[in-house]
């Protein structure tokens, strides 16, 4: 294998992410278009108008933040229920030429809750225990209903902001609704051809046997491709995105990356355009991109330095253990980077087999609550609760009253950023703490074995779903934990956010005075990164510590 190019690499992707941020600023336009009723013609149009005829609603009907909450969880508890149920009766459904049975009842309400919460995190193998109707009007499906409620909480989120005077934050069957319909289907419609047009399958055939080898098939591209749009991240076989029928070639592995950040990188945009001023787009933007910026250099570094212990056996070059050679270094550092900053999970590599401080650094991005981009709608709504207590903290230290927007920041929006910003870090250090206290929970001894248990529920408490796979979670005390992890982490934030933006809307805002801290501006932005990278540090330095950072230590010290 060819040497990587430090510089070459650097290069490559600086114009990975201006391909990205240059996709982003005409999309978010589009999408402000969307939430504004300004695209509704065609057949999506005349769909959109039938559902709202279906569930009895129209665009003028707007809610309250506690009316537009009620209304989200009807949705999911009913996607909920419906994905549970066909998960026990997958082996008497049609569609499923493997003959494959039910899940056990406790994988089924795992998986169920994991793919309602856009976690889709997965305990079994999807090529030999999922059917293809499971596949398809289970997974698939919620694949689609899991992105589109994020990106609704966002856009109501943003309402909040950005009204004055109101109680009304929107419309959740409409906000969901136009959602799939306008974003999310046409996206993953070409970008399943795109997928496919590079050699990722899709099929209904059973599976080929060559030999003592059995070749699964099936619809592969078509979730594929609001997998990585809808950050889900769920994967058809076992190995996800490094699976050759799921990612066949370097060019799919950059289309993927690119997938996956489409949508949360254009989010910050669309507040800039709903605020009327770009510049504050821009700040959140740039926070976003400093973060992803220094992650993906520290994992670059860490596996491009590789193990002593194996230079040391006179092998020389960087380590390609878990990795593919048809990605290299620059793919796996770049995908690795952009699943964990966001809540995608996809993988393309294998992260227990990431160097020490290569792997911390992906376990970091999801433990910080996956705001570097994050989730579809996800990330957007948990930077803005650390923006709110960026602001908050400010306005302390220089003697003003908090705003943010021309409104002001009091108890409720505190207590409520607070919820959003604690909620998924406080999840991950009570499991953990539980797990240690049961025998049999951590499968390895030592740091190496700490960090794969902390990693699976900081990657389920921030709906992740990716693994260091050398942690066995398919025992009932998993199977429950990290349901609840997945639940909370998912809605508990969600509904903070939204109590936050329906007091933020009554609010009227006041015009800027001499000594108001502008939340636009490159200090603002470099105060909320400090901000983030302080509750996260607060948070899991002593988990780290004792984690990647020991591992390491034993590791240069020839242990």
């Amino acid at each position: 294998m060819t040497p990587p190019d430090p510089l070459l690499d650097a290069a490559t992707a600086a114009l990975f992410l201006l391909l990205v941020t240059g996709a982003a600023l005409p999309f978010s336009n589009y999408i402000h278009r969307v939430f504004s009723g300004g695209v509704s013609a065609g057949l999506p149009g005349r769909i959109e108008r039938a559902v709202y005829r279906f569930i009895g609603t129209t665009p003028d009907e707007e809610e309250g933040w506690r009316g537009y909450t009620r209304d989200l969880l009807v949705f999911n508890g009913i996607g909920f229920v419906v994905l549970f149920a066909l998960l026990l009766l997958q082996g008497a459904l049609p569609l499923n030429p493997g003959g494959v049975g039910a899940f056990d009842p406790l994988t089924a309400l795992n998986a169920a809750v994991s793919f309602v919460t856009n976690t889709n995190w997965q305990v079994y193998s999807g090529e030999v225990s999922a059917s293809y109707l499971t596949q398809m009007a289970g997974f698939t499906v919620q694949n689609f209903l899991s992105a589109a409620t994020g990106i609704s909480i966002a856009i109501a989120v943003m309402r909040g902001l950005t009204r004055r005077s109101t109680d009304r934050i929107g419309n959740f069957w409409v906000d969901a609704t136009r959602s799939v319909l306008y974003i999310l289907l046409p996206l993953a419609l070409v970008a399943a051809l795109l997928l496919a047009s590079q050699g990722v399958i899709q099929n209904l055939d059973a599976s080929v046997t060559a030999g003592p080898q059995t070749i699964a098939m099936g619809p592969v591209a078509s979730q594929e491709a609001i997998k990585l749009l809808g950050t889900n991240g769920g994967g058809f076989f076992a190995a996800n995105s490094a699976h050759p029928y799921e990612n066949p070639t370097a060019i799919s592995n950059l289309i993927e990356a690119f997938l996956i950040l489409l949508v949360p990188a254009a989010l910050p945009f669309v507040f800039g355009r709903m605020t009327g001023a770009m510049r504050q787009g821009w700040a959140i933007y740039a926070v976003m991109l400093m973060i992803y910026v220094a992650a993906f250099g520290g994992l670059y570094a860490a596996e491009l330095a590789g193990n002593p212990l194996v230079g040391e056996l006179g092998v020389s070059g960087i380590s390609m253990e878990g990795k593919e050679v048809r990605f290299g270094l620059l793919g796996t550092a770049l995908f690795a980077t952009s699943t964990t900053a966001t809540s995608c999970g996809a993988v393309d590599a294998m992260h227990d087999s990431l160097t020490p401080l290569g792997g911390m650094v992906p376990m970091l991005l999801i433990l910080l609550g996956e705001v570097v981009f994050g989730g579809v709608g996800s990330g957007f709504y948990t930077i803005t609760g650390f923006v709110v207590v960026a602001v908050f903290i400010a306005g302390l230290m220089i003697g003003r009253t908090p705003e943010f927007l021309g409104k002001k920041i009091e108890a409720v929006e505190m207590q409520m950023a607070v919820v959003t910003v604690l909620t998924p870090g406080v999840l991950v250090l009570l499991l953990s703490g539980i797990a240690l206290a049961l025998p049999g929970a951590m499968a390895n001894p030592g740091p190496h074995g700490l960090s794969e248990m902390v990693y699976a529920f900081a990657s389920m408490s921030n709906n992740n779903g990716s693994a260091f796979a050398g942690l066995d979670a398919t025992g009932p005390f998993y199977a429950l934990a990290g349901a609840l992890a997945m639940a909370v982490g998912r809605f508990a934030p969600a509904i903070a956010m939204l109590a936050l933006a329906g007091s933020m809307a009554e609010k009227k805002a006041v015009p800027p005075g001499p000594g108001t801290l502008s939340t636009a501006s490159p200090a603002f932005a470099a105060w909320t990164v400090l901000i983030i990278l302080l509750v996260g540090g607060l948070t899991f330095f002593p988990l780290l510590a004792m984690g990647p950072v020991a591992e390491y230590l034993l590791m240069v010290g020839g242990v």
